[in-house]
């Protein structure tokens, strides 16, 4: 699904999703202070979890029948990305 946009689609949607992002990324900021990674820190690890998830269900053979269902999809990997990597150096910062 990803794969198969044209390039405007692909920096539409990487610009998109890096831009709501960054606003959660403020608030995890604030609200997980040194155990997280910084806003841009922040926002690069949701990004990254977005497509990394989304990349993955399609690489798997789910195919996203509506924008609805890739992006709840995305959501997850978005925050499944920030919780495990959040708890990883708290984790670690703890040692």
């Amino acid at each position: 699904m990803l794969l198969e946009l044209d390039t405007i689609w692909i920096v539409l949607a990487i610009a998109t999703v890096a831009i709501v992002s960054y606003i959660v990324g403020v608030f995890f900021d604030g609200l997980m202070k040194d155990d997280g990674f910084g806003a841009v820190g922040n926002m690069l690890v949701m990004t990254g979890g977005f497509f990394a998830a989304v990349l993955g269900a399609n690489a798997r053979g789910t195919d996203f029948d509506t924008l609805g269902t890739g992006a709840a999809a995305g959501l997850a990997g978005a925050f499944a990305a920030m919780a495990l990597l959040g708890l990883a150096k708290a984790g670690l910062s703890r040692l």
